[in-house]
């Protein structure tokens, strides 16, 4: 993430997402010893790895690498929002992967364990991790993702803007519900986390829950601009 971020602070603002994809990738891949290329291209999951969405003013364009969300809200000629749309690039399997977890945290709660030794513990995970290991093998070949290796550009999802003026919010997949405002969002994420901590449905299923020493399940990012 610290390098992708690095790359993107330092790339011409003309860039498009060809040039794009093509510059973070070698940037990404210099930073792998020459001796690790062999051992990486056979084993996509031990790639460093993240997921991206980047807005270009110059081109008028979203794009979405990885697991990652927006809300594009059109502006009136006073400035106030009309009605927005949302966009999403999930991984295949996830909801899949979330679904198998969320039956063998049912299953565990069933035999008697606790939602807290669960919430602590959580031995229905470990379940989960060969099929998740199985996805991340198609790392850049059935979704994109930021790898050093090749962007798969078919599963690259790009929006294009018109030339009226849009309120913008793009955010990591740690924000379930993705609102207007920072505020809202994270107001959703403690309403999950206090109607359904382990999340396992059914108005949200994750791969994790909530640990009670952590302040969410996952990695969040948000921001909301006007263009």
């Amino acid at each position: 993430m610290q390098l992708v971020s690095r790359y993107i602070t330092r790339m011409p603002k003309t860039t498009n997402c060809q040039q794009f994809m093509t510059g973070v990738t070698a940037y990404i891949r210099k930073h792998y010893k020459k001796s690790m290329l062999p051992r990486l291209a056979e084993h996509p999951e031990e790639r460093l790895t993240c997921s991206v969405i980047v807005f270009s003013r110059v081109c008028r364009e979203i794009w979405m690498i990885g697991d990652c969300h927006c809300l594009l809200t059109p502006l009136d000629s006073h400035q106030a929002p009309l009605s927005s749309e949302y966009y999403d690039n999930p991984k295949p399997y996830e909801t899949e992967l979330a679904g198998m977890r969320a039956e063998e945290v049912r299953r565990l709660l069933a035999a008697g364990k606790t939602q807290d030794e669960l919430l602590r513990n959580d031995i229905a995970r470990p379940v989960i991790i060969p099929r998740m290991l199985d996805t991340m093998r198609q790392q850049n070949v059935t979704y994109s993702v930021v790898d050093g290796f090749p962007i798969a550009r078919q599963h690259v999802r790009t929006i294009t803007l018109d030339f009226r003026p849009w309120e913008i919010v793009l955010a990591s997949d740690g924000y379930p519900f993705l609102c207007p405002t920072l505020e809202e969002s994270e107001s959703r994420l403690r309403e999950q986390r206090e109607s359904d901590p382990l999340n396992i449905g059914p108005v949200f299923q994750a791969t994790k829950g909530f640990h009670p020493d952590f302040n969410s399940f996952d990695d969040r990012a948000y921001i909301r601009f006007r263009c």
